[in-house]
């Protein structure tokens, strides 16, 4: 307890009943402390208040030592309020092996549950929300991207340009892809037919040119388990394709070709007429076009991406944000172009590594906190974020990956219909990250990952926890 200045009353009235004694005497100590050297401003540290004739005279022999000046407190925080629900015995499952989370109340902000969610790690699939949010930000959610036929440099000769749509379907028009709404091979051959005879000075078309180089090399990255080729998750990335290069086009699931660029000039030779040669090479600059076809919008691409997990779209997507913001077009330009598409939303980026579009790389690294941040925005719709959240499996819904038989069942059936979230799953672990409509009615954000050595019981393992954090909502307590 500080010291007060106020004399005490049995001092005061001594003092005020003999005053001349008191300040001789006072000054007569004073003179003999003076003489030895003693007197030290400011040293005493008794509570009665020097008389002013000695206070003027120590000031006159040694300024007084004044206290440092005390920093003003900081204004005091508000207290989280006890939080009681939790989820730490769900998160113990052994099943979650090397286990990260983080929940955020999504009104408030508030951190609620956090174990490493700081730390950049391989998100599987869930990346397919940043590959998403970076196309949104740099193409928008109308761009189409193009197929053109071209005239050849040589009599007779065409050049069929990709530009870079993966769903361009062999399929006869009227009948549908796994791809809902792509443009169709045997449209742009009656286009082109069409343009090449306006012209009567043109003779037959004999030779088919094909030009992927909108997109560079290497179409497969080195990362990846080439397994994935033929069990039928992943093509190899090229501008110029058809069906993502699927054996059986109306199959999400399908194996896929060493040569994809050779089996769309193929069909669209056979679409021509046949009796074409068919070579590679580029269009001539300013070359007259002929004929061309346009994809599904950006928006309904990122629906069907995120809905099924498609990794040839999410591929597609990545690498047209790499050509248009000039970063490049290989696998090597996914760095820049994805972060600089992400930048506008405001989300620190630092410690994210991109190594692709789909996540398939386990070479690609996301905190969780990222992804509790950047859905935070995706249910508030925020800009055309909203087009991310459309596209979102949801628990128990009638289509995506969250209603797959093995999904969210038995005692987890209590979130169906209030989890909204991208699945992910590769063979060094499982994610789930979306919004949860808490059975309180707080707005969640979360990430799961179970990384390392995970078997596919670590699917009922993340939705369990998920589980957990639908039943507490905003009680949910970090402990």
């Amino acid at each position: 307890m500080e010291e007060q200045d106020t004399p005490r009353p049995g001092i005061a009235s001594f003092i005020a009943r003999h005053r001349a004694s008191a300040l001789i005497g006072a000054g007569a100590a004073v003179f003999a402390l003076l003489g030895t050297g003693a007197v030290v401003a400011g040293a005493s540290t008794t509570s009665t208040r020097e008389p002013t004739a000695l206070r003027v005279q120590a000031t006159q022999s040694q300024p007084p030592t004044l206290p440092p000046t005390r920093p003003a407190p900081a204004a005091a925080s508000a207290a989280s309020r006890l939080r009681t629900c939790s989820v730490a015995g769900l998160a113990a499952d052994p099943r979650l092996a090397n286990f990260q989370a983080q929940v955020l109340n999504a009104t408030t902000g508030e951190v609620l549950f956090d174990r490493g969610g700081s730390t950049p790690s391989r998100t599987a699939s869930v990346l397919k929300v940043l590959t998403s949010a970076a196309a949104l930000g740099v193409l928008g959610p109308d761009y189409r991207a193009t197929t053109t036929v071209v005239a050849g440099s040589e009599p007779g000769s065409v050049v069929l340009v990709g530009g870079g749509d993966l769903t361009l379907s062999r399929t006869p028009t009227g009948d549908e892809s796994v791809y809902t709404g792509a443009a169709h091979l045997d449209d742009l051959a009656a286009k082109t037919i069409a343009a090449w005879q306006a012209d009567p000075a043109h003779p037959p078309i004999t030779r088919l040119v094909l030009d992927s180089s909108y997109f560079g090399d290497p179409g497969w990255d080195p990362s990846w388990n080439r397994k994935e080729l033929g069990d039928g998750y992943m093509p190899e990335i090229t501008a110029l394709q058809v069906d993502g290069d699927r054996d059986s086009p109306g199959r999400g699931t399908s194996a896929r070709s060493s040569d994809p660029i050779g089996r769309a000039g193929q069909a669209f030779a056979d679409a021509l007429g046949g009796n074409v040669e068919i070579s590679r090479g580029t269009a001539t600059a300013g070359a007259t076009e002929l004929a061309s076809v346009r994809s599904q919008p950006v928006s309904s691409l990122i629906k069907q991406a995120l809905l099924v997990s498609d990794n040839a779209l999410a591929e597609m997507l990545a690498r047209l944000v790499a050509v248009k913001s000039g970063a490049g077009n290989t696998f090597g330009a996914l760095q820049k172009s994805t972060l600089a598409g992400l930048a506008p939303y405001g989300i620190d980026t630092a410690g994210i590594l991109i190594a692709d579009g789909s996540g398939l790389s386990d070479n690609n690294a996301v905190p969780p906190s990222y992804l509790t941040k950047l859905f935070v925005k995706i249910s508030a719709r925020e800009g055309n974020l909203g087009v991310i959240f459309d596209g979102l499996p949801v628990a128990g819904g009638d289509s995506g990956s969250l209603s797959y038989s093995d999904r969210f069942t038995g005692d987890n059936a209590v979130a169906d219909g209030s989890v909204f979230a991208k699945t992910g799953w590769i063979d060094t672990g499982y994610t789930l990250a979306g919004v949860i409509h808490a059975a309180d009615g707080t707005p969640l954000t979360f990430a799961v990952y179970a990384l390392g050595d995970v078997g596919d019981n670590a699917k009922q393992a993340i939705d369990t926890i998920t589980a957990g954090f639908y039943r507490c909502g905003d009680n949910l307590s970090n402990t």
